[in-house]
């Protein structure tokens, strides 16, 4: 089996989640194999997180670039190419980032490209296995990819739960002498904060979150009186602000928030990989969609296929009658 890599994702010296869904993934393509983090940036925060992946993965190549202390997908691109073994899996988390890094990156390694991957098999020896959803979610292809050239795939927000695993003191190995000094055609200019609104979803621990399913604004108050009960906030996928039916303070997703709640409602979202890429900490989520098919349900902790519109004042009532029993 080819060596495994898992570019990590980072930010304050702390690993962003996916690290260890792409490990996870990783034992599904290798479950006994050693699995290799590789992480890129400048200063004690590098350090930092190097150290602390330590405990999961078997090595850890840190790259130290000052060119790097911002994460610029085309400057990481020509330093792992110069670093990574030829035939080599190399991991990345389905996300803005990853899309910028993942294609071109397989392109330069001369190595087969698969995206978006929700499942993986590499039992199958020249090969490996990968289930991927086309159509909006409503078709799941299996893609077998030769292996002998390497594969370069992105794993999709939420797929690969993580799993308790033994802890390892893994080697930190310091490959930045390898990549040498760095240029790019882009740099990076500022970050613009992301606007203030009335509610701040990401200190929530429940979120009642709702999609195109919820139909007009005025349905809106069905979710909200599930979200009272609770104790939680209304949040929402882009197609609720794209109508303007919230404001972009409540949008959960790549282009909106990222959210860590404890328990979260998908209601009439479908579950395309932008919206789960804003859901961080392995929440426990319940979707509830009309759509069998629609892609929310691979990730979900606990599925219900019913009208949302008819299934959450059903659901807010007996919560309400269990309350009003707890209360006696």
């Amino acid at each position: 089996m080819p060596r495994i890599f898992a570019y990590v994702v980072h930010k304050g010296g702390i690993a962003d989640d996916s690290a260890a869904e792409l490990l996870a993934a990783a034992r599904k393509i290798d479950p006994t194999g050693s699995v290799t983090a590789v992480v890129t940036g400048f200063g004690p925060n590098l350090d930092r997180i190097s150290e602390s992946l330590r405990a999961s993965f078997g090595e850890v190549w840190k790259i130290a670039n000052q060119s790097l202390d911002y994460p610029n997908a085309e400057l990481i691109r020509k330093a792992l190419v110069k670093v990574l073994p030829s035939g080599c899996f190399v991991l990345i988390p389905h996300d803005h980032f990853g899309i910028d890094l993942a294609p071109g990156l397989a392109v330069k390694l001369n190595a087969a490209f698969a995206p978006d991957i929700l499942d993986a098999d590499g039992s199958m020896g020249s090969n490996l296995n990968v289930v991927r959803q086309e159509f909006g979610g409503q078709l799941s292809a299996h893609v077998r990819c030769d292996v002998l050239a390497g594969v370069v795939v992105t794993v999709r927000p939420g797929a690969f739960k993580p799993a308790g695993s033994n802890p390892v003191v893994g080697l930190v190995v310091d490959k930045s002498v390898d990549v040498g000094p760095l240029s790019a055609g882009r740099r990076y200019l500022e970050t613009v904060a992301a606007e203030a609104g009335d509610v701040d979803i990401t200190r929530h621990n429940v979120l009642v979150s709702i999609g195109r399913g919820i139909q007009e604004k005025d349905n809106i108050g069905i979710a909200q009186e599930l979200a009272n009960v609770l104790g939680a906030a209304v949040s929402c996928s882009r197609p609720v602000v794209d109508a303007k039916w919230l404001e972009k303070s409540r949008q959960v997703g790549s282009s909106g928030k990222t959210v860590k709640p404890k328990v979260y409602l998908a209601c009439g979202i479908s579950g395309a990989f932008q919206h789960l890429a804003g859901i961080k900490g392995n929440p426990f989520i319940v979707a509830i969609n009309k759509n069998p098919k629609a892609p929310i349900f691979q990730v979900a902790d606990v599925g219900i296929v019913d009208d949302l519109l008819e299934f959450l004042p059903e659901l807010t009532n007996k919560i309400r009658e269990m309350q009003s029993v707890s209360a006696k």
